[in-house]
C-alpha cells in the first residue's frame, strides 16, 4: 500500500520543504473551465510567435537539426546576440559573456547555483514575481526583502533603504526592471549609485531584464550594461519570452563576466545540456530579423496601456498605480485584505481572471496584478465586468 504524501516529506530535501505552489496556477488551475472567463492572470500576450520564428524552426528540423548542442549555445544564437546588443544598446559584449539558456527562469536559477552557497544573504525588491526570490531560496540563500512604496499614484524605490540593506555580508541583490507586477522600472540614476555601492561592498548585481524592450519611454529601459565596467560584479538574465512573443519556446540567455563561460557551461550541461537546437535557430533568426516584430507588440501595449489607464482610473474603489514598463498593472483594491479570495469571486461572479497580489508577497496584499497584453475588445469587455462588479460589491 502506498504511503500517504506527508508521510515522504522527512525523506526529501530540505530545499522543498518551504515551497509554496503558485498562488496564480492554483487561480487559473481552478478557474479555466468556467465558461466565459476571460484569462488576464498570466504573464503572457494573446499575441502567437511571429512566423520568423515557426519557419526556422520548421527549416531547422528538416535539416537534421536534432542533437545536443554545444553546452554555452550556438555560436550563430550567440553572435546574433551580441550583434542584437549592438544594434539596439550600442554595446560590446563579446561572445564569451553570453550563455544560451532554456528560458530566462532556468537562466536566474543556473546564476543562483554559480553564486549562493548555503547561509549567504541576498537582497530582493519586492513585489516580484515570485520564482525570482526563490531560486535563490532553494540554492541555500537567506533573502531579504526591501519593499517598493506608493507615491503620486506610481510605484517607488526608496534607494537609501536598499543601500543600507547591502552590506558587505551581502553576496548579491535582485533587480528585476522593468518590474513584474508592477512596471515599476530604476531609473539610470539609482542603478549608477546602486553599482558604485555594490562596488564598495563586492556584492553581485543580478539584473532580470526581461522586460527590458517592454519600455515606453525610449526603444529599452535604464540597463547595467550601459554603466557597467568589465571588472564588476554584474550578470543580466534575459528572455525572448516577452519582447519577442515566445513564452512557450523557453529560450533565453546569460550576460556575464567572460571568467563565468566555464562554470556556467557546466551548470547548464548538468541541468539542461542546452535548449534544442531548432528553438535556437529560432531565436537566431528572431534576433536577425525579427526587430519589426518588437516594434509591433510595443505599439500594441502602448494602445493597452492608455485603455487600461483609461478605464481602470473610473472602476469605484480601485486605486490606479501608473506603471513605467512591461505590460501589468498592479492596482489597489479599498477596503481588502485578502486578495486571494477576491481574485477567486471575480472569477465566478464577473469572470476575469487576474493574478492576487499577495502572489507577489505580502507586499503586494490588497492588490489585484492584471497582464493587459490583449486586444482592446477583450480589454473593454473585462473591464466592463469588473465595473459592474465593483459597483455593486
Amino acid at each position: 500500500m502506498r504511503k500517504e504524501t506527508k508521510t515522504l516529506e522527512k525523506h526529501l530535501s530540505e530545499r522543498t520543504t518551504g515551497l509554496a505552489p503558485s498562488l496564480i496556477r492554483e487561480i487559473s488551475e481552478q478557474a479555466y473551465s468556467i465558461d466565459g472567463i476571460i484569462p488576464l492572470w498570466f504573464g503572457e500576450g494573446c499575441w502567437p510567435t511571429s512566423e520568423i520564428a515557426i519557419n526556422a524552426v520548421s527549416k531547422a528540423l528538416k535539416s537534421g537539426d536534432h542533437f545536443y548542442q554545444p553546452n554555452s549555445g550556438k555560436i550563430e544564437l550567440r553572435e546574433e546576440i551580441s550583434q542584437y546588443y549592438s544594434k539596439v544598446y550600442n554595446l560590446e559584449i563579446p561572445v564569451s559573456n553570453l550563455t544560451v539558456t532554456a528560458s530566462g527562469m532556468n537562466g536566474l536559477a543556473i546564476v543562483a547555483q554559480a553564486l549562493v552557497s548555503s547561509g549567504d544573504q541576498v537582497v530582493s525588491i519586492q513585489p516580484s514575481w515570485p520564482n525570482i526570490a526563490e531560486t535563490f531560496r532553494i540554492c541555500g540563500a537567506n533573502v531579504s526583502v526591501i519593499s517598493l512604496e506608493v507615491e503620486n499614484k506610481k510605484w517607488t524605490l526608496n534607494l537609501e533603504r536598499l543601500l543600507s540593506a547591502i552590506t558587505h555580508e551581502t553576496k548579491a541583490v535582485l533587480i528585476n526592471s522593468p518590474n513584474n507586477p508592477t512596471g515599476w522600472t530604476m531609473s539610470a540614476e539609482d542603478q549608477l549609485r546602486l553599482l558604485n555601492h555594490c562596488r564598495q561592498t563586492s556584492t553581485w548585481i543580478v539584473a532580470d531584464d526581461v522586460y527590458s524592450r517592454l519600455y515606453y519611454q525610449g526603444e529599452y529601459a535604464p540597463n547595467f550594461l550601459k554603466i557597467a565596467e568589465k571588472s564588476d560584479l554584474l550578470i543580466s538574465v534575459n528572455s525572448f519570452s516577452k519582447a519577442w512573443s515566445m513564452t512557450g519556446w523557453r529560450l533565453g540567455w546569460i550576460t556575464a563576466p567572460k571568467e563565468m563561460e566555464a562554470v556556467l557551461a557546466m551548470l547548464t550541461e548538468f541541468n539542461i545540456a542546452g535548449p534544442a537546437g531548432f528553438i535556437q535557430a529560432a531565436g537566431s533568426e528572431m534576433l536577425k530579423s525579427g526587430e519589426g516584430e518588437v516594434a509591433i507588440l510595443r505599439n500594441r501595449l502602448s494602445d493597452a496601456y492608455a485603455l487600461t489607464a483609461k478605464r481602470l482610473t473610473n472602476i469605484p474603489r480601485l486605486n490606479f498605480i501608473e506603471p513605467e514598463g512591461a505590460f501589468y498593472c498592479l492596482f489597489r483594491v479599498e477596503g481588502i485584505k485578502d486578495s486571494l479570495s477576491l481574485a477567486k469571486d471575480l472569477c465566478q461572479k464577473a469572470k476575469v481572471g487576474l493574478a492576487p497580489g499577495i502572489a507577489f508577497g505580502p507586499e503586494g496584499e490588497g492588490c489585484l496584478r492584471l497582464c493587459y497584453a490583449q486586444p482592446s475588445e477583450v480589454l473593454n469587455t473585462a473591464f466592463d465586468r469588473l465595473q459592474t462588479y465593483f459597483s455593486s460589491n
